[in-house]
């Protein structure tokens, strides 16, 4: 299941690491958004290990759409569930700002057809 959310960036939680029993080491940082919508929604996203990265050059204010999945997972007779982002855009103002906007062509006042 693959969904995506847009919203407004309020908070980035610090990022968090270990080692798995397995041995490898892993780390996530979460992020929440608040929706746009008439009735507000603050939703709370992870990311793991090299998708930590998607949050380089993006900060609290920022509009964003988020790409996440949904997985539920049962421990103890007890259900916990994750909202795992996978892409992260900015959207609105800000969005692209890494490119200046293209220049016209210079246009020689001779040329011009009047």
């Amino acid at each position: 299941m693959s969904l995506s959310i847009k919203g407004k960036l309020i908070k980035i939680l610090p990022v968090e690491s270990g080692v798995a029993r397995s041995g490898n080491p892993w780390k996530k940082q979460e992020f929440v958004i608040e929706t746009q919508d008439q009735f507000p929604r603050k939703v709370c996203f992870t990311l793991f290990n090299d998708k930590v990265s998607l949050l380089n050059g993006i900060n609290a204010g920022d509009d964003l759409e988020v790409s996440f999945d949904i997985e539920s997972r049962e421990f103890n007779n007890k259900w916990y569930h994750n909202i795992n982002a996978w892409k992260v855009e900015k959207t609105g103002k800000g969005a692209g700002d890494d490119f200046p906007p293209p220049e016209a062509p210079a246009v020689d006042p001779g040329d011009l057809p009047f």
